[in-house]
């Protein structure tokens, strides 16, 4: 029997960084929880603006939301209006989450635009989702993104698998298309994985990206090897 990780955990603290960076003893189970929600929230919420990933940083006043899409004009909105909107709306969930057990803290919200959206899984994934709701057939969708991820610089290889009722068969099944070298064991390799569903008449389909862009290894220590040598 075959164990599957996710990419993503697999690596943290060697070349991934914690998605929520902060904490706390006492309040470490709610803040947790709010955490967990809010993001969940913000993916229904910001639903195709091409989110890639909602990053939280906490302080004992503060307490800072960083979004980072491909399309932050769409979420900034004319001299901020959309902002200030979500800003709104997330103090107002926080609030209801919060009740009377958690102390007041002032939200900050930072909107970071993504340079290359084609080297971002999270984005392709969103993206695929979209044109196969728009009943595009789904071969064509494949190639078209994997040449897209491919042409991007800096990407050495991209898998993508699609499975569920593929236009519309009766009985559900499991395609992929592979280009380039993804190697999944590698812990310093830099893969980016995310999965997406795109909601179809006949039934969800669930979608799949890996993108590798190289390896990552620790210079200062190949500064120390190198001293050791001379």
């Amino acid at each position: 029997m075959t164990h599957t990780s996710h990419p993503y955990s697999m690596r943290l603290g060697i070349i991934r960084p914690w998605k929520s960076r902060w904490f706390s003893v006492k309040d470490y189970q709610k803040f947790l929880k709010e955490d967990v929600l809010l993001r969940e929230h913000l993916e229904k919420k910001l639903k195709g603006m091409l989110v890639d990933a909602i990053d939280i940083e906490r302080s004992p006043s503060t307490l800072n939301v960083i979004i980072k899409t491909a399309r932050p004009g769409l979420l900034i909105g004319r001299g901020g209006e959309g902002v200030e909107k979500l800003k709104k709306e997330v103090e107002i969930f926080l609030k209801k989450l919060r009740k009377t057990s958690v102390k007041k803290t002032s939200l900050k919200l930072t909107v970071e635009e993504i340079k290359s959206p084609e080297q971002h899984a999270r984005v392709m994934a969103e993206t695929i989702a979209q044109d196969l709701e728009k009943r595009l057939p789904f071969r064509r969708v494949l190639k078209h993104t994997m040449s897209k991820i491919m042409s991007s610089k800096g990407v050495k290889g991209v898998k993508i698998t699609l499975s569920g009722r593929l236009d519309g068969a009766e009985m559900a099944r499991y395609e992929w298309l592979k280009e380039g070298q993804v190697p999944l064991q590698t812990l310093r390799a830099d893969i980016d994985f995310a999965r997406g569903r795109a909601h179809l008449p006949y039934g969800d389909l669930g979608i799949k990206v890996w993108i590798y862009k190289g390896e990552i290894f620790n210079k200062e220590k190949d500064v120390v090897t190198q001293k050791s040598k001379i």
